[in-house]
This record gives structure tokens, C-alpha cells and sequence, in this order.
């Protein structure tokens, strides 16, 4: 059994097209497919069941596959091990994140990462933050950026706590609540919402809160994006509520402060088991130091706050500060977040 052999097998279960994944790996169709008989031969059973029109995994193939996946990222692992040894991080980092994680800047930390490391691959994901600690849970994810109610905290992960957010009101500009500077849960629940599917981490924190106050409200829109929520709102379809560290990227609506608005902390995750040489290079950027060269002052030019922050956008402003990577507040306050 060769590595070269599961990579085709990887590569076919994904594309379900023997073509396609003899482009992806840069062979000829006719080799990928004598390599991946050899191993059948090997193995004794066929991992896929083909026909004129379509190739799908045969139940030897799907016990076959996560088997294959660990033995190729344990090849790469090792790989990137022995580079880390002679002071070369190579290898591949996956990174996860909500559409709307503020307490880092996520495409300058990488900026910065790229710079220093080159020859490390980054692929990234964005997703919900459910979705994201169940992929670096099961080691397909490096590191992820998360939002969550702040009752509740990933599990089965390592994790850091990085912003505590506030959700703030966001309508269209002729809406009637565009004029006001702040209101209530209650006078929400009297508006029509755009929101995030139900059962999201991110909608958990709306629904709690209003359940909390013994409200119920109209949800007539769900979105799985935070910027498509915000283009129905600026048609009047309904309000949302947005975490007020994401919505100075909005334009053509209007935030209006919740007097008593739910809230989300920022969490960084990583796994537990062991994080490879290309995930704590990442994470010692965001911390502002460098393996082996000590700590370089905290906020560093990709560095994480040393504890939570709570930051507070004024509701009818969308001015931030950004040091770095982190998104400074220009006034202290309490922080949330929907996604």
C-alpha cells in the first residue's frame, strides 16, 4: 500500500469523477485508475462502485476512506515535523471562521503568517461556529475563530477567549426606528426579523435573549450570511441583529443601540491533541511571539488581547480603531456577536 495510492482513493471519493481526480492529481486517468485497482487487488474488496455515469463509494470504500485521510495527514505531519526541526515550517494550515469574527483581522494575521512562513499552504473556511469546532474536533481543522453566547463554550477543543461583543439593531435607513438612539428587546419584538437559521450558535444568542424576557418574535427571513442578512434589511424586509464589532462593514443601514442586547464572546480553538508545526507558528503570531524568540510585547502587529476585551460600537457610528490585526473599540463597553 503506497501513499500515492490513498491519495487517489481521496481524491476520487471527493470528486466522485475518476477525470477529475486524475486532474487534481496531475496524472493520466488510465494510471490513477491501474493504482487504484492494484490497491483494491490488495485489499481484497472494491472501494468503488462504478458505472457509465457516476462512481461512488462502495461500503469498503466509505470504512476505507477516514482511514486513508489520517494516514496521508499523518505522512504530512511528519513531513512538516522534520522541517520544523531544521527551523522550516512547511506543511498546510486550515483556518476557520465565522463571516463576522472582529476581535482579530484575520486577512492581515495571515498577511503577516505568509510573510514569514511561504511554504506553508492556507486554506480557509468559513462556516458556523458549530460546524468549525466539530471539523478541528475530528483534526480536518487547524485553528478556528468562533462566536458564541457567552453561556456557552466549545467542548472536545483547546481554546482561548479572545472579545466579548454586544449585539446591536440594524435597519434600513427609512425604517422608523432609524431615528431612535436606543431600544429595548421588547419594542423589537414588535418588528418582522431577518435572522440565521434556526439552531445556529449565532441565532442562539437572539433566541435566548428574547426567550429570557418572555417575548417571542417574527423571524420571516433566514440566511445562512451575515452579508446577505444585511442586504435584506437595507430592502426593509425586516431588522436583525448584528454583533456591533461586524457592522462598520455594512453600509446603507443604520445601527441602533439594544439597552438590553444580547451578547457573544470571541473564542480562538485549536486541537487538543497536538497542533502541528504550521497551527502553533499561527498561534504564536497571534499571541505576538515567535517560537523560540520569546514574548514580543503582547499586541503585537497580529497579536490577540492577553484577556477578553469588551468593546462597544456607538450606535450611530461605525468608527474602529485597528491596531494591527485586533479591531480596537474607541470606547470600552460590552461585547456580542450573531455568527
Amino acid at each position: 500500500m503506497e501513499l500515492q495510492q490513498l491519495r487517489y482513493v481521496v481524491e476520487v471519493a471527493e470528486t466522485r469523477n475518476f477525470t477529475r481526480a486524475a486532474e487534481r492529481c496531475r496524472v493520466v486517468q488510465s494510471a490513477l485508475s491501474h493504482q487504484i485497482a492494484r490497491l483494491e487487488r490488495e485489499l481484497g474488496a472494491r472501494l468503488f462502485a462504478r458505472t457509465s455515469r457516476s462512481v461512488r463509494l462502495t461500503p469498503a470504500g466509505e470504512a476505507f476512506l477516514p482511514a486513508a485521510r489520517q494516514c496521508l495527514a499523518a505522512a504530512e505531519r511528519a513531513r512538516a515535523e522534520v522541517a520544523a526541526a531544521v527551523g522550516e515550517v512547511r506543511g498546510e494550515l486550515v483556518v476557520g471562521l465565522i463571516p463576522t469574527v472582529a476581535a482579530v483581522d484575520v486577512p492581515v494575521a495571515l498577511r503577516t503568517f505568509r510573510g514569514r512562513h511561504p511554504h506553508v499552504n492556507v486554506r480557509l473556511r468559513v462556516g458556523a461556529s458549530e460546524d468549525l469546532v466539530e471539523q478541528v474536533r475530528q483534526g480536518t481543522m487547524d485553528v478556528a475563530f468562533l462566536g458564541l453566547p457567552t453561556t456557552a463554550r466549545p467542548e472536545g477543543v483547546a481554546t482561548r477567549e479572545l472579545a466579548r461583543d454586544r449585539l446591536v439593531a440594524v435597519v434600513a435607513p427609512g425604517h422608523p426606528l432609524a431615528g431612535e438612539t436606543v431600544v429595548d428587546l421588547r419594542r423589537l419584538s414588535r418588528e418582522v426579523f431577518v435572522d440565521l437559521p434556526a439552531g445556529t450558535a449565532g441565532r442562539a444568542q437572539s433566541d435566548l435573549a428574547f426567550a429570557a424576557a418572555g417575548l417571542r418574535r417574527d423571524v420571516a427571513f433566514e440566511v445562512s450570511s451575515a452579508d446577505f442578512i444585511a442586504r435584506l434589511v437595507v430592502e426593509d424586509l425586516g431588522v436583525a441583529l448584528l454583533p456591533s464589532g461586524y457592522v462598520p462593514r455594512l453600509t446603507g443601514v443604520v445601527t441602533v443601540e439594544v439597552a438590553d442586547a444580547p451578547a457573544r464572546m470571541e473564542h480562538v480553538v485549536w486541537s487538543r491533541i497536538g497542533a502541528s508545526p504550521a497551527a502553533q507558528a499561527f498561534l504564536a503570531l497571534l499571541d505576538g511571539s515567535r517560537p523560540g524568540h520569546g514574548d514580543s510585547g503582547g499586541n503585537g502587529a497580529a497579536g490577540l488581547p492577553a484577556r477578553p476585551s469588551d468593546r462597544q460600537v456607538s450606535p450611530r457610528s461605525s468608527a474602529t480603531v485597528e491596531t494591527g490585526t485586533l479591531r480596537t473599540p474607541s470606547k470600552a463597553a460590552r461585547t456580542g456577536d450573531s455568527m
